[in-house]
């Protein structure tokens, strides 16, 4: 069978106040033209649909007509939340999404067998899904509670609580004859972060073993890492990547899809697929001189400008280059006065200690030193 596996969506995604619906819409509009390229036989969201639990009604119909133009191409469909996703809003979508053909499950529910899909292709492969969306460090121990499993203490890590629900979702893996998948939208050790995740949920006491995994699954398609990489593993293990870089941390990565051709008797054979629809997000440093010179009119740009700070600056240099999204000073234009600051507070006055910050700061506009005289002249009045 050949599956598309996807992931990261993050339809909703405001970069530095700049909206992206837009090329959300190219991007998955691309994801739909490979998937009627290629023919997949399943189609594999592995979470992040959304990039806030609270999405607006314009991501709600960017999203739910993605997985419809999807299901169309003849694929089954299937789209598990993730950490940015509202689990129990995705779970009330399903009546609209049984009656489309799509799967969605966006949270952990009390009967197991509730997320494991089952499918057969149109030659006849016969296949089994394990479907594991994103679970939170205390609902993690509810759910293995839920499944009535043993050693389910709070004292266990987080790491545990998945391995065994993990297990319990693979009971049935054991049958002849059938491809067994696993998606799920976690952190494994020793993967990379794509540089723009939510940090309170990449950190180590989220991250779980490659171990977690079934040896007897086929494919397991894994969301929540931005990057697209193969994960060393007892199975083949995946993370497809995002298909647009989310934020300026990620302008590396390379964005694509991941085509996975597999069968009970072979390994998974995996092929990126780019996806380029969106723009591209570049980092650019320079004098006001030598940004003027610079020319990316299809990327959105964070800029490290090399002038000395004052009042004006950023819009000057947006007026350079309108697409900057982020205007900051070069760390190497703000002299280091932390330790000579330090040695010589003592002992000095509120209007030596704000002539100092000027100084450190590289700030000689005309004016500032006596506005503050003449605030904390107020100020001191007052009390």
């Amino acid at each position: 069978m050949r599956i598309l596996h996807t992931s990261d969506w993050h339809v909703g995604k405001v970069l530095k106040g700049r909206a992206r619906l837009d090329e959300h819409i190219r991007v998955l509009a691309q994801v739909v033209e490979i998937a009627r390229a290629e023919r997949p036989d399943l189609v594999v969201i592995a979470g992040d649909l959304y990039d806030t639990a609270a999405p607006s009604p314009d991501s709600t119909r960017v999203v739910t007509r993605a997985l419809s133009a999807l299901r169309q191409t003849g694929a089954r469909v299937v789209a598990i939340g993730g950490n940015h996703d509202n689990g129990p809003a995705l779970d009330a979508l399903r009546p609209w999404a049984d009656a489309a053909g799509i799967e969605l499950r966006g949270s952990v529910r009390d009967k197991p067998d509730d997320l494991i899909i089952r499918g057969e292709t149109a030659t006849g492969e016969r296949w089994q899904l394990a479907a594991l969306p994103f679970l939170s460090q205390r609902y993690a121990v509810r759910a293995v509670e839920m499944y009535e499993l043993t050693a389910a203490e709070a004292t266990q890590t987080y790491a545990d609580h998945v391995a065994r629900l993990i297990a319990r979702l693979a009971e049935g893996f054991a049958e002849p004859g059938v491809i067994n998948l696993l998606t799920a939208h976690l952190t494994v050790v020793g993967a990379s972060a794509g540089g723009g995740e939510r940090e309170a949920h990449t950190v180590m006491g989220y991250a779980v073993p490659a171990t977690v995994f079934p040896p007897n699954a086929h494919y397991v398609a894994l969301g929540h890492l931005h990057r697209a990489q193969r994960v060393i593993g007892p199975c083949p293990v995946r993370y497809s990547g995002s298909p647009l870089a989310v934020d300026f941390g990620e302008e590396e990565n390379v964005c694509s899809v991941a085509i996975v051709d597999v069968s009970t008797d072979k390994a998974a054979r995996v092929r990126d697929v780019p996806v380029t629809s969106a723009r591209t997000l570049r980092t650019v440093r320079g004098s006001l001189e030598q940004l003027a010179t610079v020319n990316l009119p299809d990327a959105w740009l964070r800029v490290y400008v090399r002038e000395t700070p004052r009042v004006g600056l950023r819009e000057d240099v947006q007026e350079l280059l309108p697409q900057a999204l982020e205007v900051r000073i070069d760390p190497d234009m703000v002299p280091d006065k932390a330790g000579e600051r330090m040695a010589q507070r003592a002992g000095r006055s509120p209007r030596e200690l704000f002539g100092d910050y000027l100084d450190s700061r590289g700030n000689a506009e005309e004016g500032v030193r006596e506005l503050f005289d003449e605030l904390y002249d107020e100020v001191s009045t007052q009390q």
